[in-house]
């Protein structure tokens, strides 16, 4: 068994990874229902938080349907991420999650994100605080450090343990690489087989099939993965890599009639939740190549799927594809 604080977790869960633009309330209710054990929101920035900005405030928004779930925030400025985990509590998340991974220019820049893969000791006091700050367990999202010359990721994890960390998920590149080349798993091995580590090892970055998650369980002995890109229009993912794990035979391919089903609960839960039809529509669109992922000659359906501001035209055309490849 695996836990987050108290939170008492399988053996080896699976965490769907906080992705900007993605990981908002009906795609992690969908990912709960195949199989995630822990889901985390969007990053959340802490000074939209504390100025009450309305696309970060509507980030907060948790379905009961989806625990445990964590809210992921970031930010360098001490006193804003304190004021964030007095607003964060308000929703009664399970978890609060520190983005100290994000590698975009626009958060690095800010020094926050990966952009404190630069100063450690404040990666260290920001944590310290935020734990003294919440009874909620704290967990670090990272990376392996700011480039390949700067990797001190088994130090930095256990810096962050010792002041109250409950769990750290590391992505397997530097911020250099942004997210090219391979991802390398074997520093964030290092960190778990670091005799003075007792919290979760989460790994994360190119677990994309059900036998790479198995290696990183059964060869590099991590005790979870997060799972990012591979679940983008794919919330099957997480059923998928535990049937491998039970019986070692990968799942029959997802029918025609389940992905269109899930595509229109999709597309509805987004309307619903923006209760507005265009955001609805916007919000899904970069999930349809994969939903409908192999169909032959399928560019004319997308084409629809991702060019129309009509909900109903975009449930047309799924109807076209049930239709037509079903």
């Amino acid at each position: 068994m695996v836990k987050i604080g108290n939170i008492e977790l399988p053996d080896f869960p699976l965490l769907l990874a906080p992705m900007e633009d993605v990981s908002d309330p009906p795609f992690r209710a969908l990912c709960k229902e195949q199989g995630a054990d822990v889901v985390y929101t969007e990053f959340i920035s802490s000074e939209g938080l504390i100025r009450n900005a309305s696309k970060s405030v509507k980030k907060l928004d948790i379905y009961e349907k989806e625990r445990p779930v964590g809210i992921q925030i970031f930010g360098a400025n001490l006193d804003s991420m304190l004021q964030t985990i007095d607003i964060v509590e308000q929703s009664k998340p399970d978890i609060i999650d520190i983005n100290f991974g994000c590698p975009v220019k626009k958060v690095v820049s800010k020094g926050a994100g990966a952009g404190i893969l630069k100063d450690v000791c404040l990666m260290e006091k920001l944590t310290a605080e935020m734990v003294k700050r919440t009874n909620l367990p704290v967990t670090v999202k990272t990376r392996l450090g700011w480039d390949e010359k700067s990797i001190k990721i088994v130090e930095v994890a256990e810096r962050l343990q010792d002041v109250g960390c409950a769990a750290i998920s590391i992505h397997g590149r530097t911020r250099a690489q942004m997210y090219k080349g391979d991802a390398n798993w074997k520093p964030i091995a290092e960190v778990k087989n670091n005799q003075r580590m007792h919290i979760p090892v989460f790994g994360n970055g190119d677990v994309n099939s059900p036998e790479r998650a198995m290696e990183m369980r059964d060869d590099f002995g991590l005790d979870g993965a997060m799972i990012g890109r591979a679940s983008i229009g794919n919330p099957w993912f997480f059923k998928q890599v535990k049937h491998f794990f039970a019986t070692g035979e990968h799942l029959p391919e997802v029918t025609i009639a389940e992905r269109v089903e899930v595509a229109k609960r999709h597309l509805q839960m987004e309307i619903d939740w923006k209760e507005s039809e265009m955001q609805g529509v916007l919000e899904t669109r970069r999930h349809y190549a994969t939903y409908f992922k192999g169909i032959p000659h399928f560019k004319e359906y997308r084409m629809k799927m991702v060019t129309s501001d009509s909900a109903q035209d975009v449930f047309d055309a799924f109807d076209e594809v049930l239709q037509k490849f079903g």
